[in-house]
């Protein structure tokens, strides 16, 4: 697995919109699709919130695809 660094300004990203930002969905509703069926992981915990608060530290997993979330 890879892990992608995700630089972001402000204090936190909502799980859906990283997940388009880091492109492991292409659209919202793919986005959505992949947070309601248990596919994606935060921190290692299955996460369903798609507008979950991702702040720096955070790591968010789906499919072979690791997005770490960092504070510029």
């Amino acid at each position: 697995m890879s892990v992608e660094k995700i630089y972001i300004d402000d204090e936190f990203i909502k799980l859906d919109s990283l997940l388009k930002f880091g492109g492991a969905a292409e659209t919202g509703g793919q986005a959505k699709i992949l947070v309601q069926s248990g596919q994606v992981y935060l921190n290692g915990e299955v996460c369903t919130q798609r507008g979950k608060k991702i702040k720096s530290g955070d790591r968010v997993s789906v499919d072979d695809k690791i997005l770490e979330v960092l504070k510029r």
